[in-house]
């Protein structure tokens, strides 16, 4: 049997900073233009486009997942509900939990970023978990008893019928077209192209993260944990113990999408610029990724 070394997957500080504002910028900039979308209502049903999924799914499966999956949920907050004037408290707690561990476990479950059946079955895993862990929340908090739902008056099972078509929706009409369709044409073809510019040679099949895999008893106990903590986040957050709950007096207005918009552009571009310049400072001196470790 052969035995292969495998290479330890690490990152200075600057890099996992890049990622992580990368990220951030680029997420929260697609959020915004989920919000000019309009939504479709059947009754208590609501059909819309959830998320632009494929970018942080792209960079979590391209670069170290925790930094990118972190930054793209942090990225929701600042530019999705501070920066319109508005903040849910522990409520956003839940989403901030459920999306980075969901983005986390979908980048980890790569080994060949140039995989096609890697990368999809990736991408659907992340939007199913995402989706499942919310639509469990949502059916929770009103068998617990502390948010009223009744699609059918009388029937407070109901909750189970409208969250589980709002779960279809999401997984089927966003999750296939807004995430897995798009991941599967991003991720061959920026492999080993927007690696170089963060001085990251791409990984392969011989990288390895820390810890064995995805289902290690660390990962798994920490992801239920983590989802415990969402759901007592979400609870909480119908009570009066809904800690941090903000909303200002341009909330809702039309500019504050656009200003939004503004700021998450400039910040993505910067980031863009920043590693850009970078690059062609290290082509200046010569330097390169090829026999460097991942990071250095």
């Amino acid at each position: 049997m052969k035995n292969r070394t495998r290479t330890l997957y690490t990152l200075t500080s600057s890099q996992k900073m890049m990622i992580f504002v990368l990220s951030m910028s680029l997420y929260g900039l697609s959020n915004m233009f989920t919000e000019l979308i309009p939504e479709l209502r059947l009754g208590p049903v609501e059909l819309s486009v959830e998320y632009f999924a494929f970018i942080p799914l792209t960079l979590c499966i391209l670069f170290h997942p925790l930094y990118a999956a972190v930054g793209a949920a942090l990225g929701e907050i600042i530019f999705g509900e501070l920066m319109l004037g508005q903040f849910g408290g522990l409520g956003e707690l839940e989403k901030f939990l459920t999306f980075s561990l969901a983005m986390y476990i979908a980048g980890r479950m790569v080994r060949n970023p140039l995989s096609r059946m890697q990368v999809g079955i990736a991408a659907m895993t992340g939007v199913v978990l995402h989706q499942l862990c919310s639509s469990l929340i949502d059916i929770g908090k009103v068998w617990i008893g502390v948010e009223e739902f009744e699609a059918v008056p009388g029937l407070a099972e109901s909750v189970v019928i409208v969250e589980g078509v709002g779960f279809l929706n999401d997984v089927l009409f966003s999750g296939i077209l807004f995430a897995l369709l798009p991941t599967l044409y991003l991720v061959p073809r920026l492999y080993g192209k927007i690696e170089p510019l963060l001085g990251i040679r791409p990984r392969d099949r011989s990288t390895r993260y820390e810890g064995a895999g995805v289902l290690t008893p660390k990962i798994v106990t920490l992801g239920l944990a983590l989802a415990l903590a969402a759901f007592g986040a979400e609870l909480l957050s119908e009570t009066d113990w809904n800690i941090g709950e903000w909303e200002s007096g341009w909330a809702g207005q039309s500019g504050a999408v656009w200003i939004s918009i503004g700021a998450a552009a400039a910040v993505a571009a910067g980031t863009v610029l920043l590693l850009r310049l970078k690059r062609a400072r290290s082509s200046r001196t010569g330097a390169d990724t090829e026999g460097m470790p991942y990071a250095r």
